[in-house]
């Protein structure tokens, strides 16, 4: 028995670099990007057109469907003259004599272009096979006269082969698309700053600014192959307003502030054991006043209502901060809608820090995560490494492009 050499068949993962596939589809988003319409880019939610351009732009590897291979066979004559263990006088032209062809088909879903790209790692001997539309063809031409009939072991041999490229090809895609989501924020960022500038820029001159009559008003983006192209984030079509926002460096120091606070009060019990939310929220605005500067800045920390911890800019709030005990899901939820009606800005960042008397810790963040994401203005479930927290992207009621970050502390307290 040997494999057959089709004309047709071939060095899977050889034909192209992998890594050059991933360069092309970064150079096609950021090429995107930069012809983005001005008001696309500026008024949609960040995080949304991130999104979208990492569901485009990502790649999804090849999977072999093992579980829905088949076979079929045919009689065929088999040319024997390379067949060293015969004696054949003339190997210069063919000699051909009965035998059987065994076809095994195996289905393959994602991108199957990816067979032919090499990955990162590869071995010298790359394994064989015959694409044809979405399946992978292994053939093998087996003489009437062949003792060895082991077709199955010689399939799998192969396939584990495959498979072991594949296994490099999904190694190289993962870290591809977590770098992708960065290189998307950088690009837009930077975009963005220079959008701004250049309005900025305009403004100054005190002229008003004329509009072309033939600028263009949408784009159409290149499709990536076997995708479903996602489809931009809707935006109201008006002009960006530039808003005052609080910037993560900031707002990271900030919930440190209040985290050390909290950590006072776990561990100086009897100072704190009698107090209130009132009374346990002016502990807070001391630490804050005492890191960040006066009415001069226009970023002292004040009260307005009852339990609310605000950072206001040009008469809006940029951070919103709440302290409550834990009552259970439905006045966490409470705490949520106050949130909103505070939160009208685009960027706010906002925090609620729970304190848990007497209830066990993995019951409060069970039901914090639950009625959080339960919740009609949630967006998504943000990465952020902490033992006792959350944090969360949500919008304002009716703008899916206006968001707000929520991140969520419980402390355990006398």
């Amino acid at each position: 028995m040997f494999r057959s050499t089709d004309k047709n068949s071939g060095y899977l993962f050889c034909n192209t670099e992998l890594r050059d596939i991933i360069a092309s589809q970064k150079n096609m988003m950021k090429e995107e990007i930069n012809q983005l319409d001005v008001n696309q880019l500026l008024n949609a939610s960040q995080s949304d057109l991130i999104d979208y351009l990492v569901s485009k732009y990502s790649i999804e590897p090849p999977v072999l469907q093992r579980e829905a291979w088949s076979a079929s066979e045919q009689e065929v004559q088999i040319d024997v003259r390379h067949d060293r263990n015969r004696y054949i006088s003339d190997r210069g032209r063919a000699v051909l004599i009965p035998g059987q062809r065994i076809v095994v088909e195996v289905p393959v879903s994602g991108d199957i272009e990816l067979f032919h790209a090499q990955p990162s790692s590869f071995t010298s001997a790359p394994p064989r096979a015959l694409l044809k539309g979405s399946a992978l063809f292994l053939s093998f031409d087996i003489p009437h006269d062949s003792t060895e009939t082991n077709v199955r072991h010689e399939t799998e041999r192969t396939l584990n082969d495959i498979e072991k490229y594949l296994s490099w090809i999904r190694n190289d895609l993962n870290g591809f698309k977590q770098t992708l989501s960065s290189e998307a924020e950088r690009t837009i960022a930077a975009r963005r700053e220079r959008i701004l500038a250049n309005q900025g820029r305009v403004a100054s001159l005190g002229i008003p600014l004329k509009v072309r009559s033939d600028a263009p008003r949408t784009y159409v983006a290149p499709n990536v192959r076997r995708k479903v192209v996602p489809t931009l984030p809707a935006v109201k079509s008006i002009a960006y307003e530039p808003e005052p926002t609080l910037d993560m460096d900031n707002y990271e120091h900030i919930l440190s502030v209040m985290q050390n606070m909290a950590h006072v009060m776990e561990r100086s019990p009897s100072a704190f054991q009698s107090m209130g939310e009132e009374d346990l929220r002016q502990h807070f605005l001391v630490q804050l006043n005492g890191q960040f500067e006066g009415m001069a800045t226009g970023e002292t920390f004040n009260v307005n209502g009852k339990t609310d911890i605000l950072l206001r800019a040009n008469g809006k709030n940029v951070f919103i901060g709440e302290c409550k005990f834990w009552k259970g899901p439905k006045h966490y939820r409470e705490t949520i809608d106050q949130l909103l009606g505070y939160t009208a800005w685009r960027d706010t960042k906002t925090a609620i820090l729970v304190f848990n008397r007497g209830t066990a810790m993995s019951t409060v963040m069970a039901g914090i995560h639950a009625a959080t994401i339960s919740h009609s203005n949630y967006k998504k479930k943000v990465t952020w490494n902490h033992e006792s927290g959350f944090r969360y992207v949500f919008h304002h009621a009716g703008d899916q492009n206006r968001e707000f970050l929520l991140t969520v502390i419980v402390f355990d307290v006398p």
